[in-house]
């Protein structure tokens, strides 16, 4: 058996040969990536060009150098890739004319999958423990087990640099937290969980007029945000529901730590819980495109899935004289992705009338970034809270 056909034959493993020895080790990926079928060691000696070559090719480099060092080959690689993107074309002829915004949408995130793609061809092995056996490797324990749980805890496997390095970055956003304006508080997010970093959406929950306290729904908690936005602005009980165990796991954490956890009980489901509320509050994520990861289902709605399935489900849980609040960004139809008239219409359909609309402008650096290939329609979005109710 070849070693391709080995690593083929199961696909939980890398395997590789050193120094005329075969050699396989468990591989992990959170984003659901398959294991590389070709693995070679490589060290401190490998040239960046190299490396570069053979990860274009699909070969995967197991790094057996210094941590610091495979962190700096790392940052070369995406040099590489990113000056191969930048490259003129050397065909004859007029120059391309400039991509719609959809076409653009689609090109960045194929640009993006492929520069993922070479990335991830430089790998680490982390031992039992999480502990990385690499000279001036950092340590990565409490970084492991706030993403992978105590799975993979007395386990040897194999990572990507660039997924080991996520973590780190989602153990740091999770230990400084991210400051709520309209909380006057600090929210940590989780490894996987959608970061409140952008407080326009928020600010919309603290200011639109309160139809009830007594009870409210918040569909797709994450990181228990507007839950405790309700809670502070007196909603007595609040029901928030969520179908990711680390989302319900973030929420649990944050709203104890803000003291509101007696206001919000959590609940796994999939959109609504049991029963009607007065007032039942969605983000839903704005993109209506595929996941290419489990991590991105906060950030992609594949066929607007949960948009209408809110929508539908609001005439069943809503009460009567009852509001529901849903938060949305414009974003989608500014690149082609939806019909202007899609929301309405489905709005519309679902028998739910508009109450109004409350918009804001976004704050995020990327909405004024003239450099983003994707800037001809951040400059134009709007975030919406629209305000729903059943019937005419």
């Amino acid at each position: 058996m070849t070693q391709e056909q080995a690593a083929i034959s199961d696909p939980s493993q890398i395997q590789w040969e050193a120094d005329g020895v075969s050699h396989t080790l468990r591989w992990h990926s959170e984003a659901g990536n398959s294991p590389p079928r070709k693995v070679r060691e490589a060290d401190d000696q490998i040239p960046a060009d190299t490396a570069y070559r053979l990860a274009c090719e699909g070969t995967a480099l197991l790094w057996r150098g210094d941590f610091q060092n495979a962190r700096m080959l790392l940052q070369a690689l995406a040099r590489r890739v990113d000056r191969a993107r930048e490259r003129p074309s050397t065909k004859k002829g007029a120059a391309p004319a400039p991509a719609l915004p959809g076409q653009a949408f689609h090109q960045q995130r194929q640009l993006q999958a492929q520069r993922a793609r070479i990335l991830g061809m430089l790998i680490i092995p982390v031992d039992p423990g999480f502990v990385v056996p690499l000279r001036r490797a950092p340590d990565v324990v409490a970084a492991c087990r706030e993403a992978y749980g105590a799975t993979l805890a007395d386990q040897s496997f194999a990572v990507s640099l660039r997924e080991l390095q996520g973590l780190i970055g989602a153990h740091e956003w999770r230990r400084k937290g991210v400051e709520v304006s309209a909380l006057g508080e600090r929210i940590h997010p989780h490894y996987g969980v959608f970061s409140p970093v952008r407080g326009e959406y928020v600010d919309l929950v603290a200011q639109a007029p309160l139809p009830a306290t007594e009870l409210a729904f918040d569909i797709g908690v994450g990181t228990g945000v507007l839950s405790a936005v309700l809670a502070r602005r007196g909603v007595r009980r609040i029901v928030a529901t969520d179908n990711d165990p680390r989302a319900l796991q973030c929420a649990s954490a944050n709203l104890k730590s803000l003291g509101l956890a007696k206001q919000v009980e959590l609940q796994q489901a999939d959109l609504f819980p049991p029963g009607r509320a007065p007032l039942i509050v969605c983000n839903p994520p704005w993109l209506p495109a595929r996941p290419s990861s489990p991590v991105e289902n906060a950030v992609y709605d594949f066929e607007h899935r949960m948009l209408l399935g809110f929508l539908a489900g609001l005439p069943q849980h809503l009460t009567e004289g009852g509001e529901a609040w849903l938060i949305m960004s414009d974003f989608a139809e500014h690149l082609g992705l939806r019909a202007p008239t899609m929301l309405s219409e489905a709005i519309a359909a679902a028998g739910l009338t508009v109450l109004g609309r409350t918009d804001i402008r976004p704050r995020h650096g990327k909405a004024s970034d003239a450099s983003d290939p994707l800037h001809a329609a951040r400059s134009k979005e709007v975030t919406t809270l629209w305000r729903l109710r059943v019937g005419a």
